[in-house]
């Protein structure tokens, strides 16, 4: 099998899985998105880089497939509009002013700006998150609701690698 699995579990009749194919795709398009930004904001390094490629292929990689698993676990039942809904909310749940303040520790933290890492953070995230939350609602809405579970972890990674370079330069549009 092409895409090896490497980490099996079951945890409530959910099969978790974390695979290759899923490392490669989080390591990747994740630390390109994040190396736009950092050139963008003349900020480059190869720890930097590093740093994104090992939370592209861990966190992320695992994190969001079996999210996306869940969410449609949670809403098999829901039909119509109230599907659609439920599937967009769920994934901005996911991806909420909490993942983004993540981000951007991840991001301190592998630039050595350690000194820049506290609670404000956490505002500059909240002011990111409201200030894209109709652009989050419509790819978090076209991924959830028109991409096969299969390519949602891609086209996912895509979106967020591109939310990465706006989350990057949000530090400079919120503090």
């Amino acid at each position: 099998m092409k895409n090896k699995l490497l980490f099996l579990l079951k945890a409530n009749s959910l099969k978790l899985e974390y695979t290759t194919l899923n490392i490669l795709k989080g390591a990747i398009i994740y630390s390109i998105g994040d190396t736009i930004a950092a050139l963008f904001l003349k900020e480059f390094s190869l720890t930097r880089l590093l740093g994104m490629i090992l939370i592209g292929a861990t966190f992320y990689a695992f994190e969001i497939p079996n999210y996306f698993k869940w969410i449609d676990k949670k809403t098999n039942h829901i039909e119509g509009l109230k599907l659609t809904l439920a599937k967009t909310l769920l994934a901005m749940l996911y991806f909420n002013p909490l993942w983004i303040a993540r981000h951007l520790f991840f991001i301190k933290l592998f630039s050595g700006k350690f000194g820049e890492i506290g609670l404000v953070l956490l505002q500059i995230a909240f002011w990111s998150f409201l200030a894209n939350i109709l652009i989050s609602f419509i790819g978090n809405f076209i991924i959830q609701n028109k991409i096969n579970l299969k390519w949602r972890f891609l086209a996912s990674a895509i979106f967020s690698a591109l939310m990465a370079i706006y989350y990057a330069l949000s530090e400079t549009l919120f503090t």
